[in-house]
């Protein structure tokens, strides 16, 4: 599971179902987006709900995984207190279903196991 693709997939549908527990809009989410300039793209599809395209390549997973919970706070119009515990459980929610994977610099560098999520919070994932 180590090809960026499936880890995008597996990082979607997990963000997918802890949306649907909180009772919000599940984005579709995709990659790249359709502009080559930009890193994330939210797309208000009509009917068929809202796409948010993220570039994959390139870029820390961490970011990839930040731009992609941005999105689900950006399409469900979040604000104020809400923001923060919906984040927590959206970054939660990706740790568990990707947390074997790891980032690929982690195991490199020696820093599996410990790394900071965007905003301060530290995350705690097992070693590849």
């Amino acid at each position: 599971m180590s090809a960026p693709s499936l880890r995008f997939a597996a990082a979607a549908r997990a963000l997918g179902e802890a949306a649907r527990r909180r009772g919000l809009q599940v984005p579709g989410f995709r990659s790249p987006p359709r502009r080559p300039e930009v890193d994330r793209t939210i797309r208000r599809a009509g009917p068929e709900g809202t796409v948010v395209a993220v570039r994959i390549a390139g870029r820390p997973w961490v970011s990839v995984l930040a731009d992609m919970i941005d999105g689900v706070v950006v399409v469900n119009a979040l604000a104020g207190p809400e923001v923060g515990a919906v984040r927590d459980a959206l970054w939660a929610a990706v740790e568990a279903e990707v947390a074997e994977v790891g980032t690929a610099g982690d195991a490199a560098d020696g820093r599996a196991g410990r790394r900071r999520r965007p905003g301060g919070h530290r995350a705690v994932t097992r070693a590849a």
